[in-house]
């Protein structure tokens, strides 16, 4: 009889953490337990245990794992809006599905409604560490009245409050209004839009 295949400490965090993905997409940031993980993955409760520490420690971890990828992938695309082979609405989708298709809207908001007050620091980091990737001239300066215009900070920021909002009310309030579901997506593209020939203007 074969035994269970024993994984690195790495590998076994990774495995747990794209299950928790999987159910967060399938049936919502309720049914990621330390329990149905477990089972997804064939391991033991006391393995996860082990590895996140609690239920609030596991979905700690999912956000910041579900904003590592989605900021690897965008940083690509806006290196390729940059270089004039992508779209700023390719850059666009990539941050609305994060929080709308990828969960990470429904996500962050369980979270902060279940008592974990810091549910959103791994995304916000991880995010600041992306606003720093793509512009290392800006890090490090502080925004004031004649100051340094952080515009890809100020960018980001928009985006990604429209991208959360989106995710949460953006159906039911761009039917209130009567406007296309796509709405928000196409303002935010035409602002990232302006904002990278602003960032062309000035190289």
């Amino acid at each position: 009889m074969t035994g269970r295949k024993r994984l690195t400490p790495e590998e076994s965090r990774s495995s747990a953490l794209e299950a928790a993905r999987a159910l967060l997409i399938e049936a919502g940031p309720q049914a990621v337990t330390l329990k149905a993980v477990s089972a997804r993955i064939g391991r033991t409760h006391a393995n996860l245990l082990h590895h996140f520490g609690s239920a609030a420690g596991l979905q700690k971890a999912l956000a910041e794992h579900l904003a590592r990828t989605v900021c690897e992938t965008i940083i690509e695309a806006v290196h390729a809006s940059r270089a004039g082979l992508g779209s700023p609405r390719e850059v666009v989708d990539l941050a609305f599905d994060a929080f709308d298709r990828e969960g990470a809207g429904a996500l962050a908001s369980w979270m902060l409604l279940t008592g974990n007050e810091d549910a959103l620091n791994p995304i916000i980091g991880t995010i600041h560490d992306l606003v720093d990737e793509i512009a290392p001239e800006e890090a490090g300066h502080v925004d004031q009245d004649g100051g340094e215009p952080r515009q890809v900070h100020r960018e980001t920021l928009s985006l990604v409050l429209l991208a959360m909002g989106d995710a949460l009310i953006g159906a039911a309030l761009a039917k209130s209004l009567g406007l296309p579901r796509e709405a928000a997506r196409v303002r935010a593209a035409e602002q990232l839009a302006a904002s990278l020939a602003r960032y062309q203007r000035a190289g």
